[in-house]
């Protein structure tokens, strides 16, 4: 066995053998994660929300406002859960603290959610910009949906979309600012090969504007179906 191969494998054997601790009170582990069942309950599941953007609503309804004024150039969305309090504690700590572990978490919390009835042939991730994924180290979204494609058994296209521009944080963003800083600065691989039906990942979803350029790259480039799917979905548009 290689050095390489070692470095990589020994985080996965710790993982094995040592007792499973919740990454967010400390007490015992539960299902197989580093999560105790008290704080997977407190998890806030988006299990009300609009059907075409996943906006989580306060009473059931088929679409949202915004939805039934304008329609998104996706066809359909899927977040399981909601962006709070204790998830965006993990997804931070994942996202910003290199925190491998708790994106673990997430990762398994992902794929035990219920699932879309219609399922795509091809996941496509968004991407990070070359100098923010060498400042980071990894890309989140990327390290969520392998797992998940795998769970799914669908294809996985990591390099299809491609970030042609950097773009400034969203986080600090209003709507109309995050759909400026975004626009145009997304394109497809030369020659990719796409299914008629994909579904593009992201970590969290906040206005969807990032999902949105994506998406309509993807329609110009004749993709029949596009779907979002993010890990969470932020309240506000």
């Amino acid at each position: 066995m290689d050095t390489t191969h070692r470095q990589r494998s020994w985080p996965v054997l710790l993982h094995w053998m040592l007792p499973l601790r919740c990454l967010l009170c400390g007490g015992a582990g539960a299902h197989g994660m580093d999560l105790c069942a008290d704080c997977s309950d407190e998890l806030p599941r988006n299990r009300s929300c609009c059907a075409r953007c996943a906006l989580p609503l306060a009473i059931p309804a088929a679409l949202c406002g915004e939805c039934q004024r304008r329609s998104p150039p996706w066809d359909a969305a899927w977040a399981p859960f909601r962006y709070g309090w204790p998830l965006n504690r993990l997804e931070s700590r994942f996202k910003f603290g290199a925190d491998l572990a708790a994106g673990r978490v997430l990762s398994s919390l992902w794929q035990r959610e219920s699932r879309p009835m219609a399922l795509p042939r091809q996941i496509l991730t968004v991407p990070l910009h070359r100098s923010r994924l060498r400042q980071r180290g990894y890309n989140q979204v990327l390290e969520l949906a392998r797992p998940l494609a795998r769970e799914l058994r669908l294809s996985l296209c990591v390099d299809a979309i491609q970030r042609v521009r950097r773009t400034e944080a969203q986080t600090e963003l209003d709507a109309v600012a995050r759909r400026r800083n975004v626009r145009g600065a997304f394109a497809l691989r030369e020659g990719v090969a796409l299914a008629p039906h994909v579904a593009v990942i992201d970590d969290v979803m906040t206005t969807g504007a990032t999902l949105a350029e994506c998406a309509r790259v993807l329609k110009r480039a004749g993709v029949q179906r596009v779907d979002v799917w993010a890990l969470a979905r932020a309240g506000n548009r």
